[in-house]
């Protein structure tokens, strides 16, 4: 059974571009959020199998995102992903209960090690 993927990234290419990447290689993307706000929200209302998340986003970033969906959840499984040179942020996500994190700009081969990883 295909897995249920959560893309949340403020920047539509980039969820386009691993909606795309996920697609193609037998995921289902269950829902797309464009902060870490709506995020929350979706998790609550799909229950993903996973969530890719980016760092930086408007009103609510993906760390603070991260921490309330584990307080839904405390089995939750999130990926997130970041920029070069957010090394300090990468670390506290990874402390909040971070599966693994992906760095942009994405390569197919990292993006799938990832969640093949983390979900099978």
């Amino acid at each position: 059974m295909a897995k249920n993927i959560l893309i949340v990234d403020d920047a539509a290419f980039m969820r386009m571009m691993i909606k795309d990447i996920l697609s193609k290689n037998g995921y289902n993307v269950a829902g797309e959020a464009e902060n870490g706000a709506k995020a929350v929200e979706k998790y609550k209302e799909l229950s993903p199998d996973l969530v890719l998340m980016d760092i930086t986003m408007p009103e609510m970033d993906g760390i603070q995102a991260l921490k309330a969906i584990k307080g839904v959840d405390s089995g939750a499984k999130v990926i997130m992903c970041s920029a070069m040179g957010q090394q300090a942020m990468v670390i506290e996500s990874i402390q909040a209960g971070a599966k693994d994190f992906i760095v942009k700009p994405f390569q197919q081969d990292r993006v799938l090690e990832a969640v093949k990883k983390v979900v099978g």
